[in-house]
C-alpha cells in the first residue's frame, strides 16, 4: 500500500495557519479575509440552499465534455502535424500563432456564432485544453525514435495503426503530460467559460459572491476550484500508472 502523502499536507496546513494569523491578529479585516470558519459555514448554508451540488456538477460537465472533445482534436491533429511534415509545414504557424490568443479574447466572438447555450462555454474550455496537448504530442511524435518506425514498418506497421502500437506507446510519458497540463488548462478557462451568460458553476458563483460582497463565497469558489483540479489531476496519474509504457 502506498504511504500517505502526508509531505504535501505541511504547505496547506502551514497556509492555513498564517489565514487564521492573519485574520486574528488583524492584518487583513474579516470582509477582506474571512478566517476558516466562515468558510465552512459559507459551505453549510449553500449545500442547504441545495446549491453547492449544482454548481459543482454543472463546473465539472462542461469541464470534462471540454477537455475530451479538445483532448481529441489536439491528439489528431498532434498526431497528423507530428508525423506528416508537409502537414507540420502548413499548419504548425498558424495552430502557433492563434494558441497566444488570450481566453477572454475568444468569448465575443463564441457568443455571436454560438450564442449563450451551453456550445460556447464547453468550446472555450475545449479550445483551453488543445493547445498544451497538441503542443506536448506534436513536439513528441516529430522527434520520436527514428529506429522504432523502421521495426514498425519492417513489420508492415502504416499509418494509424504504426500509431497506435509503435507510436503512441513510445511518447506515452510525454502525451500523459501534455494531457494533464490540458486539464489544469481547463480548469483555467471555465472561469472565463462560466461568464457567458451563466446562472450555476463555480465561475459564476465566484462572480456573483463578488458582486454581493460575499468575500467567503468567494474564497470558497476558488478553493473547490483548486480541489477539484487537483482531484482531476490525481486521477489522471492513477490512470496513466495503470497504462502499460
Amino acid at each position: 500500500m502506498r504511504a500517505l502523502p502526508v509531505k504535501g499536507l505541511v504547505v496547506p496546513l502551514g497556509l492555513l495557519v498564517l489565514w487564521q494569523t492573519a485574520v486574528t491578529t488583524g492584518l487583513y479585516g474579516r470582509e477582506q479575509l474571512p478566517p476558516p470558519s466562515d468558510l465552512v459555514e459559507a459551505g453549510a448554508e449553500l449545500i442547504r440552499r441545495g446549491e453547492l451540488w449544482q454548481h459543482l456538477a454543472v463546473s465539472c460537465r462542461r469541464v470534462l465534455t471540454g477537455f475530451l472533445l479538445g483532448a481529441t482534436a489536439a491528439l489528431v491533429l498532434g498526431a497528423l502535424v507530428g508525423m506528416v511534415k508537409p502537414v507540420r509545414d502548413l499548419a504548425a504557424p498558424t495552430i502557433a500563432a492563434v494558441r497566444a490568443v488570450p481566453s477572454l479574447a475568444w468569448v465575443p466572438l463564441l457568443v455571436l456564432w454560438m450564442g449563450i447555450g451551453e456550445g460556447p462555454k464547453i468550446t472555450l474550455v475545449a479550445i483551453g485544453a488543445f493547445f498544451p496537448i497538441y503542443t506536448t504530442v506534436s513536439a513528441a511524435l516529430a522527434h520520436a525514435d527514428a529506429h522504432l518506425l523502421e521495426v514498425g514498418r519492417a513489420y508492415g506497421l502504416q499509418g494509424p495503426t504504426l500509431l497506435t502500437r509503435i507510436l503512441l506507446p513510445s511518447i506515452a510519458p510525454a502525451a500523459f503530460a501534455g494531457l494533464r497540463l490540458g486539464l489544469a488548462q481547463a480548469w483555467l478557462f471555465l472561469v472565463a467559460a462560466e461568464l457567458i451568460a451563466s446562472a450555476a458553476g463555480l465561475g459564476f458563483l465566484l462572480v456573483d459572491s463578488q458582486n454581493t460582497g460575499r468575500t467567503d463565497i468567494l474564497l470558497l469558489s476558488i478553493l473547490l476550484l483548486a480541489l477539484l483540479g487537483k482531484l482531476t489531476d490525481t486521477a489522471l496519474g492513477l490512470l496513466e500508472r495503470r497504462i502499460p509504457t
